[in-house]
């Protein structure tokens, strides 16, 4: 069953150029007749894609190639220029960890918000608020407003809501560096079971042997166009001979 699907993806984004001129800058340029429109960036171009249910897919290409915009633009953080997302089933971006939360607000009424957020109850996220805390090891900050953490704490709190509600597509971009080394551990141990089940998963992430040994299929980009969909393996093996 169809639960992603990308129709002719584009996304135009304001270079660094743009979002410096100022309008002193611009009405001096206009005068002077020497104004030129400050140019976009394509970020994606048009891009296809259809996920199945229970795919695991990793996502590979050069740093600035389009793939954590990809991924936002699935997730719906940010909204393509042209073409259609269609996305079927609750979705855990692992993408900005804690990018969701109220800072104002405490540990505990903020798994409430971001449970809501990801589309499940208040009653739902009450339950598992327990085993969040004790996930995120945040047990003694449950009353603690989210603007006293550390960065390393939010990202914690992030990663144990996401991962503990068992969405029904987890999205992952390069996650597995949160906190210590037994924390990374229990995460990755946390991820494992997502490839057990019929979780959908897309991955993004510069360990191509990861790609390879965990994915089923891969996805290339470059320069915010898609080069190559198909196998892991053919993926990996494709980017690799570019470089060279």
């Amino acid at each position: 069953m169809e639960v992603i699907r990308l129709d002719q993806v584009s996304l135009l984004r304001r270079t660094q150029e743009e979002f410096s001129y100022d309008l002193k800058k611009t009405l001096l340029s206009v005068l002077e007749g020497k104004y030129r429109k400050p140019t976009k960036k394509n970020v994606l171009d048009s891009i296809d894609l259809v996920v199945d249910k229970g795919e695991k897919i990793g996502v590979i290409g050069a740093n600035g190639s389009g793939k954590s915009t990809m991924l936002k633009v699935i997730c719906g953080i940010l909204q393509p220029t042209s073409g259609t997302v269609r996305v079927r089933g609750k979705i855990a971006p692992l993408i900005e960890l804690g990018a969701g939360f109220d800072p104002e607000i405490s540990v505990m009424d903020n798994i409430s918000l971001y449970g809501v957020l990801l589309g499940f109850s208040r009653a739902a996220m009450k339950e598992r608020t327990s085993s969040i805390l004790e996930f995120a090891e945040l047990q003694d900050y449950a009353l603690v407003p989210v603007k006293a953490l550390s960065s390393g704490m939010v990202a914690r709190l992030g990663f144990a809501i996401a991962t503990d509600i068992q969405p029904d597509i987890l999205i992952l971009d390069e996650v597995l560096s949160v906190g210590d080394e037994s924390f990374k551990n229990k995460c990755k141990q946390r991820i494992d079971r997502f490839w057990d089940n019929n979780a959908t998963v897309l991955v993004v992430s510069h360990d191509l042997r990861f790609i390879q040994q965990s994915c089923t299929r891969g996805i290339w980009l470059e320069k915010g166009k898609l080069r190559f969909l198909g196998s892991a393996n053919d993926a990996v093996d494709y980017y690799l001979k570019s470089l060279n």
